[in-house]
C-alpha cells in the first residue's frame, strides 16, 4: 500500500518553526550552534509539578546543591524571558516519586527577563537501573519554551565512576558537569540551555495519531498515544514518554545509544483507520518489527 506523507495532500502537515531565526553567518561559520543536547526522558516524568525552586525536604538526608543558570535564544546569545523549567530527580536512596501529591524532588520554574532559572535541591545518587546498569546520578530538565521544540535532557556530575559505562552519559560530555563547592558547605552546578528550533506537527494532525493501538496478532496487547506540550507522547505506567517527528510519518524516541534506535511509522489505510509499523534494535536486548491498528 501506498504510503502517504505528513507534508502531503493526507490533511496532515509540519510547520517550520522559526527555523532559521537567530542563526546567521559571520564570514566563517553559522551563529546559533549551541544548542543543549537532549538525553532520555526516562520513564520517571510526572506534568504538573509545582511551581517552586526549593525542592529540599525537611529530614531528608542529602548533600545539598543548586542548580542555577540560564536559558537563551538560538542565537546563543539573547535571554529567554519566560521559558518553562522543569526538574525532576530521585532521592538520597535512589528513589523517585512516581506517585504522591507531594512531587517530592520535582519543581517547575520560569525564566526571568535574563534567561535566569534555579533550583535548591540535594545531589542525586546512582541507582540499579537492572540487567546490570548503574546509573549515574543525574537531574532531569524539560524546557519548554513558544518557538523551539520541547527539549528533554539530563545533567550528569563529573567524579562519577559511573558515567563511563552508562550509554546516555558516556556521549554527554558537554552535560558532565563540575561541582563546585561552597563556603557554607553546599555545592553549585551552572548549566547554561540553548534552545533550538524544528520541524513541529500541527496539532490537528496530532490528534489523528493519538488513542489506543492493538498488536495485530494479539489484540489484547495495546499501547496508547496522547497529546502533550503539541508533542507526541507513549503512554507508560507513570505518565509517558516523547517521540520526535523526524518526516515520512515517523515519529522515533530521542537520544538512544549509538547503534539503537526504536520507531514508529504510522500510515493511514483505506479503510480510515491507521496501521502502525513499531521497528526496534536495542542492540544486545534484542530487536524486532510489530504492526499495530488504531481501535
Amino acid at each position: 500500500m501506498k504510503r502517504r506523507r505528513f507534508i502531503s495532500s493526507a490533511a496532515l502537515s509540519v510547520t517550520a518553526m522559526s527555523t532559521f531565526g537567530f542563526i546567521h553567518f559571520d564570514g566563517e561559520k553559522y551563529v546559533g550552534d549551541c544548542a543543549t543536547t537532549s538525553d532520555i526522558l526516562g520513564p520517571f516524568y510526572r506534568p504538573e509539578s509545582p511551581m517552586r525552586s526549593n525542592l529540599r525536604i525537611a529530614g531528608d538526608k542529602g548533600k545539598k546543591i543548586e542548580l542555577a543558570g540560564k536559558v537563551l535564544h538560538q542565537d546563543c546569545i539573547t535571554p529567554y524571558n519566560n521559558a518553562k523549567v522543569e526538574l525532576w530527580h530521585c532521592d538520597a536512596e535512589g528513589v523517585y516519586d512516581n506517585s504522591t501529591p507531594e512531587f517530592r524532588y520535582r519543581g517547575t520554574v520560569m525564566t526571568d527577563k535574563d534567561g535566569n532559572y534555579g533550583f535548591q535541591t540535594i545531589l542525586p545518587v546512582p541507582y540499579d537501573a537492572g540487567g546490570g546498569l548503574i546509573r549515574p546520578a543525574h537531574f532531569h530538565l524539560m524546557v519548554t519554551a513558544d518557538g523551539y521544540q520541547s527539549l528533554v535532557t539530563q545533567l550528569y556530575f563529573k567524579g562519577d565512576e559511573n558515567v563511563a559505562n552508562d550509554p546516555w552519559a558516556a556521549r554527554s560530555a558537554d552535560r558532565v558537569l563540575p561541582i563546585k563547592e561552597l563556603a557554607d558547605g553546599t555545592s553549585q552546578v551552572a548549566y547554561t540551555i540553548g534552545m533550538a528550533a524544528t520541524l513541529k506537527v500541527e496539532s490537528a494532525s496530532l490528534d489523528r495519531l493519538t488513542g489506543e493501538y492493538s498488536l495485530e496478532n494479539d489484540p489484547k496487547k495495546t499501547i496508547a498515544f496522547f497529546k502533550n506540550n503539541n508533542g507526541l507522547w507513549l503512554k507508560n505506567e507513570v505518565f509517558g514518554e516523547e517521540y520526535v517527528y523526524s518526516g515520512n510519518n515517523i515519529f522515533t524516541y530521542p537520544a538512544n545509544p549509538d547503534g539503537t534506535f526504536e520507531k514508529f511509522q504510522f500510515d493511514f489505510v483505506a479503510s480510515g483507520s491507521v496501521k502502525l509499523i513499531h521497528s526496534f534494535d536495542y542492540g544486545n536486548m534484542g530487536k524486532g518489527e510489530e504492526v499495530y491498528y488504531k481501535k
